[in-house]
């Protein structure tokens, strides 16, 4: 009976010991360490890719897209665009946060919608029918086939922060318009903030809406 509480007694005080050495070593050493080469190797990427302004205030994320609508009128369920800026990827289908409305939350997910799923399709047909409308100025006409297809369909998270150099030229001439400057330093704005495919050969060219939206509104305070 001794011996058997004696065995009992020393398992639990080697169990006890090895969760102790594990708890330091895996909850506040290993996380410690990774955390110091990180912010030492690279802390933008460690502190969330944050993107800054010309004041220097933090505005948002270089992963994360944003919209950008005008102010909520009343009896309005959804704001409508800020035509005075580029416009992001669209991202219908996910909702809202019901659990907690004192909150809002940022949602990600894709519609699960396949492709002849009869809501998707008109998704696609009043988003064409909007970049159309939008887009087109006085002097320079969006036709349909113009419309790229990310200016229609939402990725896969619905927070991309890019588009591609497409859509941001076919919006550039709105841009333009809308803030009082030359098409063509719209244009070279675009092309300035146009980022090539990684190594060459992954991905697409593609542009962050984020950090264009912030050169231009640095070009706009200038005029």
């Amino acid at each position: 009976m001794n011996n058997s509480v004696g065995n009992t007694g020393r398992v639990l005080w080697a169990g006890l010991r090895a969760l102790l050495v594990l708890t330091l070593v895996c909850g506040v050493l290993y996380p410690l360490a990774v955390t110091g080469i990180s912010q030492v190797a690279f802390p933008g990427k460690a502190n969330g890719s944050e993107i800054k302004d010309a004041g220097g205030k933090v505005v948002g994320s270089e992963l994360i897209g944003q919209r950008y609508d005008l102010p909520l009128k009343d009896g309005e369920e959804t704001p409508a665009p800020d035509l005075r800026w580029f416009q992001p990827r669209p991202s219908n289908g996910l909702g809202t946060n019901s659990v907690n409305t004192q909150y809002a939350l940022v949602l990600s997910g894709a519609t699960n919608r396949s492709g002849d799923n009869a809501d998707l399709i008109q998704w696609v047909k009043d988003a064409k029918a909007a970049v159309v409308k939008d887009n087109s100025t006085a002097d320079y006409k969006v036709k349909p086939s113009d419309v790229p297809a990310d200016a229609v369909t939402s990725s896969g998270s619905g927070l991309d922060p890019h588009i591609s150099p497409e859509y941001a030229k076919l919006q550039a001439h709105r841009v333009a318009e809308r803030n009082k400057l030359d098409v063509a330093t719209v244009e070279k704005l675009v092309a300035d903030h146009t980022d090539d495919r990684i190594l060459g050969f992954v991905g697409e060219p593609r542009v962050n809406v984020l950090k264009l939206n912030i050169a231009l509104k640095a070009l706009v305070a200038k005029g």
